[in-house]
């Protein structure tokens, strides 16, 4: 739930690759990244076998800069709207027991997180079509000098930003996205999840409540007590958003100035963080 991709302005560098179509010609940009993986300790020969499979693209669409947000342009109102309340409703009764069961163990109020659930992914109806795997490899890629100089001229022609700025970005990005993306591969493997199976954001959150994979091992409950973490699986996800609010402060009787700063850690947006409140009033009414 680090990003919310209805509600933060996305720039996106999409960089055409069709001259790089052939499997041999991407995975050129992604030896060095697999290679760093299995020094830092992950097993060589299933990180071979996993980067030679066909699934595996060298996805730049994930390779993006985020701009200021133009909150005067985000529609926050839609989630508002009578149908949209309408559904959460329908969701809350349909989910009765495991957001019941939220509230008692981890004390956060049952509109609260379906409001998160409604403004994420439309209550997991959207849950964003991109390659985890292939997002944060791409991203994370970018620690690489041959790599990033490929992007940096495909990009170059067409962007306002200075090489300065593409590699003071490339730094910062590439280190968070090598994170997640050692995140990623070790949920997969405790879950004995094929990690190509999972696809998400462009930033690589997954899920119908739209974690980070890093968060995912720290913070993600088995709401469905089936011994498994499945973001996917809604008592999971309803279980998850409860305890990332609660680790970041959530208690009962917050007043509203409180509940929008632990609100904030979700998702660092002030209309995000106010619509949630507004959503959740609408619920309980």
């Amino acid at each position: 739930g680090f990003f919310c991709f209805f509600c933060i302005l996305l720039f996106f560098i999409i960089v055409p690759l069709h001259s790089l179509s052939s499997t041999e010609s991407e995975m050129m940009y992604l030896d060095s990244l697999a290679k760093r993986l299995i020094k830092d300790g992950f097993n060589e020969k299933q990180i071979q076998e996993l980067f030679r499979r066909s699934e595996v693209r060298f996805d730049t669409r994930g390779v993006s800069l985020f701009s200021v947000h133009q909150e005067s342009k985000l529609n926050y109102g839609q989630f508002l709207s009578e149908s949209n309340i309408q559904k959460a409703r329908q969701y809350m009764e349909q989910h009765l027991s495991a957001l019941q069961t939220a509230e008692r163990v981890y004390a956060v109020e049952k509109e609260v997180i379906t409001a998160i659930m409604l403004v994420e992914t439309r209550l997991g109806t959207y849950l964003g079509g991109s390659s985890t795997l292939n997002t944060l490899s791409a991203m994370a890629a970018l620690s690489d000098p041959e790599t990033r100089e490929f992007i940096w001229n495909k990009m170059s022609k067409t962007s306002d930003h200075t090489r300065s700025q593409f590699n003071s970005w490339s730094d910062r990005k590439s280190d968070w996205a090598y994170n997640e993306l050692k995140a990623f591969i070790t949920y997969t493997q405790q879950e004995a999840v094929d990690p190509l199976s999972i696809n998400g954001s462009y930033a690589g959150a997954l899920g119908i409540c739209q974690f980070m994979p890093s968060n995912v091992l720290k913070i993600a409950r088995d709401g469905n007590l089936d011994g498994h973490i499945n973001l996917f699986d809604h008592a999971d996800a309803i279980a998850s958003i409860a305890n990332y609010l609660k680790v970041h402060g959530w208690s009962p009787g917050l007043d509203r100035d409180k509940q929008y700063q632990v609100l904030l850690r979700y998702n660092y947006s002030k209309p995000y963080a106010n619509t949630l409140i507004d959503i959740a009033q609408r619920l309980k009414g």
